[in-house]
């Protein structure tokens, strides 16, 4: 597209999606493997990580680990993992953590052992992340299931975003600019979904899954 910034990426083969099932509800032989979903801000993907939750209890969503003190309402092992920064800063020398950022002063991650735990256990695991966890992860953990979720149009995504009224212009401004970065990475992934259409979006990541009725 014009105007778009690309950078350099390494691409990865990308999956043929299968035709969508109608009804899926459980899982089958994907148990056990750790799926990455990225995409950029206002794509949908909490939306669609909600429903596919909803549609399937086995599958665990990945807990972050943190350094920031615990909010009101917020429970350990389930809203965070709340770590002090030299408990933090020794599981990431040890590489106990699949990837790791720091945001206005504090660290988050997501730890490895809590991740290997599920799997082992049988259960699927979804991380929805952001472009450099995703990436970071690649390397962390070769054998995840990458999923770029993307946009119909750029200008749909700045719709979409426009139509929270939540952010100033500049915010928009700032929000339009990443997501110019992070589709022109989108051929890094293993799949792409496009998500025009939530339904069919689900139906696609289900089948990518595995899960099947």
């Amino acid at each position: 597209m014009a105007g778009w910034e690309t950078i350099t990426v390494v691409p990865r083969p990308a999956l043929t999606l299968l035709p969508s099932p109608t009804a899926l509800s459980s899982v089958t032989d994907s148990a056990g493997r750790l799926t990455v979903i990225t995409g950029p801000s206002g794509v949908g993907k909490g939306t669609l990580v909600a429903q596919l939750l909803q549609r399937h209890p086995p599958i665990w969503l990945s807990v972050s680990a943190t350094t920031r003190s615990p909010r009101p309402g917020e429970q350990e092992g389930s809203s965070y993992f709340f770590l002090d920064r030299p408990s933090f800063e020794r599981q990431l020398a040890a590489g106990g953590l699949l990837e790791w950022a720091e945001f206005a002063g504090n660290l988050y991650g997501t730890p490895r052992q809590a991740v290997e735990h599920q799997l082992a256990a049988g259960r699927p695991v979804l991380l929805e992340i952001e472009l450099e966890g995703a990436r970071q992860v690649r390397q962390s953990f070769p054998a995840a299931l990458q999923v770029f979720l993307e946009p119909p149009s750029f200008e749909e995504l700045e719709r979409r975003i426009r139509g929270r009224g939540t952010d100033s212009e500049e915010a928009i401004t700032r929000r339009l600019a990443r997501a110019r970065i992070e589709l022109a990475a989108a051929s890094e992934f293993d799949a792409r979904l496009v998500n025009g259409d939530l339904l069919e979006a689900l139906a696609q990541l289900e089948q990518l899954m595995g899960l099947t009725a």
